[in-house]
């Protein structure tokens, strides 16, 4: 069998993420037939290789789970937390796959997050170059009109970067500062849409994430989570360019 890279093997095993998995290799966690490695570049044959993590052999027959989880404001996107503050691992206690979670929402952003245990999927899910739109719903303080959505969907400048709306819909305006909009975007810098707004000086007071990609939230209630349907992954997978 052809050679396999340490990091894709350990995803597919559902340890980690890529990215997860190559902080496991360079933190020295990781060792393949007795020996720690910690270079990136290491291939193994995942059949006959022995592949421990923390001193644990790895499974490599898990079964694939893909699972959608309405996030509730004040839960941190973590599935541990030494400090103790409600995280993403307290919902899934129950599941005994070794969960990671899809991108991630701040603490106090609620909706969508996507978690599984397959990290081929989680690292081109995340990655830029395969461009998952997010749509949110944002509450919002501050003025709000034709030209403050001219300037999001030309994008404004931010620290780090332009920043662009990809759709924008004005849902119910409260007041003249007080606006309920949805917006789509296909990037996931920190805070972007927080960001996004607050440069033309508007407050988001409350951001729900609907959808990710093809995927939606559907009826699943806050604080809930529920399996992906046979057409919701193949959609996924068809968007990733993956094959089931």
């Amino acid at each position: 069998m052809a050679l396999v890279r340490l990091q894709k093997v350990l995803a597919d095993a559902g340890i980690a993420s890529r990215r997860g998995s190559e902080e496991l290799i360079t933190a020295g966690r990781v060792s393949v037939d007795g020996k720690q490695i910690t270079e990136l570049g290491t291939k193994v044959d995942p059949e006959k290789s022995q592949v421990e993590v923390d001193g644990e052999p790895i499974s490599r027959s898990q079964s694939k789970v893909y699972l959608i989880f309405n996030k509730p404001a004040g839960v941190i996107s973590t599935m541990s937390d030494p400090e103790g503050r409600p995280n993403l691992g307290d919902y899934f206690t129950n599941r005994n796959e070794r969960l990671f979670h899809v991108g991630r929402l701040d603490r106090e952003s609620e909706g969508l997050i996507l978690l599984s245990n397959d990290g081929n999927l989680a690292h081109r899910a995340t990655h830029p170059s395969y461009g998952m739109v997010k749509k949110y719903l944002v509450e919002v303080a501050g003025a709000y009109g034709r030209d403050e959505e001219k300037a999001l969907l030309k994008g404004v400048e931010l620290e780090d970067g332009l920043a662009r709306a990809l759709e924008l819909t004005l849902l119910r305006s409260i007041s003249p500062k007080h606006h309920w909009i949805e917006i789509s975007i296909h990037e996931g810098r920190f805070h972007i849409v927080r960001r996004m707004f607050d440069a033309l000086g508007a407050e988001v007071i409350r951001l729900i994430r609907t959808d990710f990609g093809p995927l939606s939230l559907g009826e699943t209630a806050v604080g809930r989570w529920r399996v992906l349907g046979e057409v919701e992954i193949d959609n996924l997978f068809n968007v990733l360019e993956l094959k089931r």
